[in-house]
């Protein structure tokens, strides 16, 4: 018989700061309160276009900027969830310097379920599904659910 303890059921969601991505994040957390789960609310990013050159950028530049990323996940937590500690559901937060669909599913290794928003901050915001969710959807290996609407059942 195995004494170790079951972890809870690890619910990976994808943010970016746009109102889909907090309504993934919503419905993810109130998933997780009914299965018992945790929540990995994933943000990823990656340098602006004119830092792309032949110059990488220096220690301190990444530095601040992965800085300025964290405080840009933070600030999404909050307007999605509200300010401060007390969540319902244990909340961890990654940030992480990368392509937003490979950063995901590579969260997701080994999760129950990601949950993406329907689109995210991309060009294309008139599209049903974005070029991330949609490939979460074709490439993960756990269940996907895509998030349309408030994520407060509406």
């Amino acid at each position: 018989m195995n004494n170790e303890a079951t972890p809870p059921p690890r619910i990976v969601v994808g943010i970016d700061g746009s109102e889909p991505s907090k309504a993934a994040l919503r419905w993810a957390v109130n998933q997780a309160k009914l299965v018992g789960g945790a929540v990995d609310a994933v943000f990823a990013w990656d340098f602006p276009t004119p830092w792309h050159g032949l110059v990488p950028p220096t220690e301190k530049e990444l530095g601040d900027y992965e800085e300025h990323m964290r405080k840009v996940l933070d600030r999404a937590i909050d307007e999605a969830l509200g300010p401060g500690p007390g969540r319902p559901v244990a909340l961890r937060t990654t940030s992480a310097h990368g392509h937003p669909a490979t950063v995901l599913l590579d969260a997701a290794a080994g999760a129950e379920l990601l949950v993406v928003g329907n689109r995210g901050l991309g060009e294309f915001r008139e599209a049903l599904l974005g070029s991330v969710g949609m490939h979460c959807v074709q490439h993960a290996l756990c269940p996907v659910v895509v998030i349309r609407g408030s994520g407060h059942g509406t």
